[in-house]
């Protein structure tokens, strides 16, 4: 079993989609599951504007989002709070902008204070872009995205806010338009539980009167046609990803049958509660604790987790080559101790209970200190949504064995 912040596992519904024949891609069903699945993307971002696919990873989808709205010589502002956000900025600087970082730590959220001091001291208003992870999958830190709304209009600057969601996306509440976001990225690979392959772009207003037409784009990547596709392949610039899109849709069926979003988010959030009750109750001088300190910025996505003097190398060997779990890999200033939990898309009580049950093993097998029983924190915080009524398991029946 894989418990990595992606690519998640896979739903039976959405392996059962890709397993589909080849179709006619110049008519009849195809043409209506293109359409339909561009339809009910907005939705998943909460947005009225306009959504993109491209068939691509993550970072195809920051190139999208870029080659549309950033020129050669555009300054752009990336906000660090792990790593990706900053390698987006890197993308951007590839492609001529002039890209600043504005420092932050492995720990910690993006300081809206020092957004707002930075922007104030743009007087001439030259930073174009505003680059920030909702979620960053390395350090599981959660970023205040309304907050940094709120200090980019207290400066009183015109910087376009784009927010990346790869990580989030149908995991952690996101209200794009409600939260004054300019331009959000998603992938389908986490919680939109579907394979790597396809990235997401959702443009507002301004984002779209950003697009330059005399300015050179990619044509693959460029929005004009995609802005109101007459033929079906105008969506995807080209031959669309056929089993992919089969499987989004399965997807999207997924989450309706759920409850919708707001369904989906309870159940990320009752799990998420669960693994970082259980680091808790781990927590010992030397051993595991949270990486992120303010309980409001962590994510329900990933949980990041640093193993003070344990080996998350040897922890990570142990639950892999003995027990068959997957952890993934430490992204942080100390990789050898630190190791993530993913807890996106697709999962369930057992599923949860049985990735935590493994490394409380492994942990015994090694000796490590541990203050208490994670499995035992973790059981009585899923106990307590069954016994309210929640519904943390609103997955079906159905495994992914």
């Amino acid at each position: 079993m894989v418990a990595i912040p992606g690519p998640s596992i896979l739903p039976d519904a959405v392996r059962t989609a890709l397993a589909r024949p080849m179709p006619d891609i110049y008519d009849g069903a195809l043409v209506d599951l293109a359409f339909g699945v561009l339809g009910r993307l907005p939705a998943i971002a909460r947005t009225s504007g306009n959504a993109f696919v491209v068939a691509s990873n993550g970072h195809g989808a920051w190139q999208m989002a870029i080659s549309n709205t950033i020129a050669r010589g555009d300054k752009v502002l990336a906000l660090e709070s792990g790593r990706f956000a900053v390698f987006w900025g890197a993308a951007a600087g590839l492609a001529g902008a002039e890209v600043e970082i504005l420092p932050g730590d492995f720990h910690s959220p993006v300081d809206p204070d020092a957004l707002e001091a930075r922007l104030r001291a743009d007087s001439g208003k030259s930073i174009k872009a505003i680059l920030v992870s909702h979620v960053d999958t390395s350090s599981s830190v959660h970023n205040d995205i309304p907050a940094l709304r709120a200090a980019i209009d207290a400066a009183d600057h015109p910087a376009l806010l784009m927010v990346d969601c790869i990580a989030s996306l149908g995991c952690d509440r996101y209200e794009m338009d409600d939260w004054g976001v300019d331009l959000t990225v998603g992938a389908s690979q986490k919680g939109m539980m579907c394979p790597p392959g396809l990235g997401f772009v959702w443009a507002g207003e301004r984002a779209v009167a950003a697009m330059d037409p005399d300015r050179p784009r990619s044509s693959y990547l460029d929005w004009e046609k995609r802005l109101d596709p007459q033929m079906f392949y105008e969506i995807f610039s080209g031959t669309p990803p056929v089993a992919h899109l089969h499987a989004l849709e399965a997807a999207l069926d997924l989450i309706d049958d759920e409850g919708g979003l707001e369904a989906v988010w309870a159940r990320h959030r009752v799990h998420a509660d669960a693994v970082r009750a259980a680091v808790e109750a781990w927590h010992a001088t030397d051993g595991l604790s949270l990486n992120i300190a303010s309980p409001r910025h962590r994510s329900n996505a990933v949980t990041t987790v640093q193993t003070g003097e344990i080996d998350a190398v040897e922890l990570r060997r142990r639950c892999a080559e003995q027990t068959g779990l997957t952890l993934g890999i430490g992204m942080v200033t100390m990789p050898d101790r630190t190791f993530r939990i993913g807890h996106m898309g697709w999962h369930n009580p057992p599923m949860i209970l049985g990735v935590l049950a493994t490394i409380e093993a492994a942990l015994h097998s090694m000796g490590a200190p541990m203050a208490s029983s994670g499995v035992a924190a973790a059981t009585a915080v899923i106990g307590e949504a069954l016994d309210e009524g929640a519904k943390p398991d609103q997955t079906g029946s159905e495994g992914n064995r």
